[in-house]
């Protein structure tokens, strides 16, 4: 009886150590991703919308959206509010889908 439990208390001490070693290595290792500025057109509403986009998602993810209605910008800011919990309040909704339909918009309301 002796021999299994030190037989168990054994395997266990190594499965732990495995674990932390592995667990180490990931810390050690991590993962960095490189910062990559996507530039903004100039325009009013910029830095107001750039605040409330940029703190979940790059202005890349804004760019490969591609040129789109006023409808869509609309969703879309609806879309991160709704769904993601973006930071942007009522109130600044109107202003945020402005900017983005006057720089990145196709011409069309629907």
């Amino acid at each position: 009886m002796k021999k299994v439990t030190v037989l168990a208390l054994m395997t266990a001490i190594l499965f732990i150590s495995v674990n932390a070693e592995e667990k180490k290595v990931e810390v050690q290792k991590g993962i960095k991703m490189p910062y990559m500025a996507f530039p903004m057109k100039q325009g009013k509403g910029m830095y107001s919308t750039k605040g409330k986009c940029n703190m979940c998602h790059s202005w890349g993810y804004v760019l490969n959206q591609g040129a789109q209605s006023k409808k869509f910008w609309r969703k879309k800011v609806i879309k991160m509010i709704t769904v993601f919990q973006a930071p942007i309040k009522n109130k600044d909704i109107d202003e945020v889908v402005e900017y983005l339909y006057a720089n990145y918009g196709n011409g069309k309301e629907n």
